[in-house]
């Protein structure tokens, strides 16, 4: 039997959008997930923009308060894409009302933010689910499962990068994003926290840092309306960007690996370069995600000189099968969150957690809290746990 789950966006930027037609497309692809997703309201405090989704998508009502959707008793699940300082207070209230959440990363604006929803989810006893959408490429998870496997031997070691160029144009509009009271650390919680969570979903546990971080364009243009993605705000009265643009940290891990993770948003002639490479005492693995379904993997028993070869992953790694029929037929983007909604209504359908969840939340924020004191303090910092 299918039931019908009743669902809500509450935020309808790029991301809300993205959630949505997750939503839409998540049944063609898993027909056996016994949840319908049924779109009941959306809400959005920028005037006009939730109608607009609603005559789109068919949200069946639009609100411009998201309080209203926590009274709402059609609503069962929740997609919290709102700016990331709202997201302790909605996360903690919908919860409280006993909706499911999928809530997107960093999770508010500091560890204790991400904690106190932990601590609302386990209390109300719904499910959650975190955006942690790279984690979901069959790649990723093909490259865990050789890491897990000791294919490449012990790791010794691991690179990851996200350079983009999204803030790099000088006129740039000063949005919520460059403020620390409502954007928090900038690039960590944009950018690093997805390397922080591969990392760690790769490799295990960070348990200490060092980072440095810098702030490049030190001034924007303040918007004169609403904005939505980055938009430019050419001529419009400058204020200052209060978090960073760039953070290079060395990372060890619980199992004695070492780390490098480098983001920066303002990387000129860089567009979404997203990646890892791991090294092992016998080989490697490498993946990019401009080239998300492809792996260079080494192995064998040469060490030196040994070949890379490159595998496309195809069905059996991953959900690929559920997208694709053969290997080397491209996924993109939209399908990670496909999988990431698919794995959230199974949590809500089985009531057991399937994907990323907010202990993986608490960890990542954890860690961008220690660069961020690390940073300040030019020391090493211990990377705290959940409570």
């Amino acid at each position: 039997m299918v039931d019908t789950l009743g669902v809500a966006v509450i935020g309808f930027g790029w991301m809300g959008r993205v959630h949505t037609q997750a939503y839409a497309r998540v049944r063609h692809h898993f027909p056996q997930l016994p949840l319908v997703p049924e779109l009941v309201t959306v809400a959005e405090e920028v005037p006009g923009r939730a109608e607009e989704a609603a005559a789109q998508f068919g949200f069946a009502s639009t609100t411009r308060d998201w309080r209203e959707v926590a009274a709402d008793p059609r609503v069962r699940a929740v997609s919290i894409t709102a700016p990331n300082f709202l997201h302790r207070e909605i996360g903690v209230a919908m919860a409280e009302a006993g909706k499911h959440i999928w809530i997107e990363k960093p999770v508010g604006l500091t560890a204790e933010d991400a904690g106190a929803v932990a601590d609302a989810v386990a209390e109300a006893g719904v499910q959650a689910t975190v955006g942690f959408n790279y984690r979901n490429a069959p790649a990723v998870e093909a490259a865990r499962e050789l890491i897990a496997s000791g294919e490449i031997g012990a790791v010794t070691h691991v690179r990851v990068r996200l350079f983009s160029d999204y803030a790099a144009h000088p006129e740039g509009a000063l949005t919520w994003r460059y403020e620390r009271e409502r954007g928090g650390s900038g690039v960590l919680g944009d950018l690093a926290s997805h390397g922080v969570d591969l990392a760690r979903h790769l490799l295990g546990d960070i348990t200490s840092l060092i980072a440095d971080t810098a702030i490049f364009l030190p001034e924007r243009a303040r918007p004169a309306g609403a904005t939505a993605g980055h938009s430019r705000a050419a001529g419009g009265e400058l204020g200052p960007v209060e978090n960073e643009d760039y953070v290079s940290c060395l990372l060890r891990f619980a199992s004695g690996a070492r780390g490098v993770l480098e983001a920066c948003r303002v990387s000129v002639g860089e567009q979404n370069n997203y990646g890892f490479e791991v090294h092992g005492t016998k080989g490697a693995v490498f993946w990019d995600f401009r080239r998300m379904n492809e792996l260079g993997i080494s192995r064998g028993t040469t060490y030196q000189d040994q070949a890379v070869t490159t595998v496309y992953v195809g069905p059996g790694h991953g959900e690929f099968a559920a997208f694709q029929p053969g290997a080397a037929n491209a996924m993109g983007y939209d399908d990670l969150k496909v999988i990431e909604a698919y794995r959230f209504l199974r949590s809500v359908a089985e009531g057991t957690a399937h994907g990323a969840t907010l202990t993986d939340a608490v960890h990542s924020a954890a860690a961008l809290d220690a660069m961020a004191r690390s940073a300040r303090s030019g020391a090493w910092a211990e990377v705290a746990g959940p409570a």
